[in-house]
């Protein structure tokens, strides 16, 4: 499995806030602009407390493993791929969905929508929308750091044993 790459997250995430910010634009020149759900903050934030948790527990597991304590559980280790595989997965829809909220947070605050009472609550839902997808991709990295295997110093520089 190959590691999540901060760059990835920050392309996709600029990417698609762009795309998001232009198609904002032609929406509003066509019609009524969608609204930003109010649960889009608070989903992001709930996905980012399950993956918090399990990767202060998997931290503290992988910790007593390590220093060989008979109270530590051990860690299957189809456990932690999970982990990190539903932890990539959420920072990569983190990064689209904070760039697609970034993108219209930004087309209303910098448009004449800001105006609008309504339109400066769906800002401001865009906001923590970012933020939230933020701390996800965050702690998802911070996971993934946590469930790397150590390097192995026989290996060669193929991964084969000498």
């Amino acid at each position: 499995m190959k590691q999540l790459r901060i760059g990835t997250l920050a392309g996709i995430f600029a990417v698609s806030g762009v795309l998001c910010w232009s198609g904002s634009r032609l929406w509003d020149q066509l019609g009524t602009l969608p609204a930003v759900p109010l649960l889009a903050p608070v989903v992001l934030t709930l996905i980012a407390a399950v993956l918090l948790a399990t990767a202060v527990s998997l931290r503290s597991r992988l910790r007593a493993q390590r220093e060989r304590r008979p109270v530590g559980k051990p860690v299957e280790p189809m456990m932690a791929a999970r982990a990190v595989v539903f932890g990539q997965a959420s920072a990569l829809v983190a990064a689209l969905i904070g760039g697609v909220y970034g993108g219209a947070g930004l087309f209303v605050v910098t448009s004449h929508l800001a105006d609008v009472p309504a339109r400066r609550e769906q800002a401001l839902y865009a906001a923590l929308s970012v933020v939230a997808a933020v701390a996800l991709m965050a702690v998802a990295v911070w996971l993934e750091r946590i469930c790397r295997l150590p390097e192995d110093e026989e290996s060669g520089p193929e991964g084969a044993a000498a």
